[in-house]
């Protein structure tokens, strides 16, 4: 919810116009025009449960065609939604949003740098909840400061917390939140319940929800 909350946000340019009413720029209706979500691509960058979460909202709100990279095919899952498994490259050419989900690991570390970023439409969004260092930030600032890209949105950031002299503070095209994509009462409330299988564990019983390591 809160990828696709981001993508409307930069897409209809709510951040901006909320800044400029509250400035008392009525005009400002006449400048902030904005892009329409129904029918673009959503490209992502890792396709577990979250991504396929994200595409599910979109798909079905938006109609918006699904393409993915993963190390792992969900094959069941295009059928469901019509996703694609494509290569790196062809999300980072084709999408309108390029929405991350994907563990920081050494493979991933630095996986959207500059070359990544050069290859993204001018047009297009740049989304992470993932984790700060998967996107080499001060190439982020470069594209956004140079029009690479049209914007982005940020859960996490490298380092944290973001600090306070960082550009990304003073740009319009950019929508930031403190690393809080997850609190929601239902969201916290679901995680508490890990301990459940931790005291099974301990008791000698099977979890409920085991994790299941894919060759």
């Amino acid at each position: 919810e809160q990828c696709l909350a981001f993508m409307i946000v930069l897409g209809k340019r709510l951040f901006e116009s909320d800044t400029a009413i509250r400035a008392g720029d009525w005009d400002s209706r006449y400048r902030l025009i904005g892009t329409e979500l129904l029918g673009k691509t959503l490209g992502l960058v890792g396709f577990g449960r979250i991504g396929q979460r994200v595409a599910e909202l979109c798909h079905a709100s938006l109609s918006m065609p699904i393409k993915y990279f993963d190390v792992v095919a969900y094959p069941e899952v295009e059928k469901t939604l019509g996703a694609l498994r494509v290569s790196f490259e062809e999300i980072l050419e084709t999408a309108d949003f390029v929405s991350i989900h994907v563990p920081l690991l050494p493979d991933t570390r630095g996986l959207i740098g500059e070359t990544e970023l050069k290859r993204m439409k001018p047009t297009a969004f740049l989304i992470n909840t993932s984790r700060g260092a998967v996107v080499d930030q001060q190439a982020l600032i470069l594209a956004l400061e140079q029009g690479w890209i049209r914007g982005a949105g940020l859960d996490v950031y490298d380092p944290e917390p973001l600090p306070t002299a960082s550009p990304l503070l003073e740009m319009d095209n950019v929508v930031l939140s403190p690393h809080m994509a997850s609190h929601t009462d239902e969201a916290l409330f679901r995680m508490a319940m890990v301990i459940d299988d931790v005291l099974a564990v301990i008791r000698g019983e099977a979890p409920t929800f085991p994790v299941v390591m894919k060759q």
